[in-house]
């Protein structure tokens, strides 16, 4: 990394990575419920 300026606070460093893993989580979500079944409240017990 060249550039090192902070990596803390609303960078743009920050925001990339808070895209992918909210990516990935969505993904994640959407492959368990096709795997089981059931809807992500209904496995874990809210509905």
């Amino acid at each position: 990394m060249e550039n090192q300026d902070s990596k803390l606070g609303f960078t743009q460093f920050a925001e990339t990575w808070n895209g992918r893993l909210a990516m990935l989580g969505f993904v994640i979500g959407i492959a368990t419920e096709v795997l089981t079944g059931q809807g992500i409240l209904s496995q874990i017990g809210l509905m």
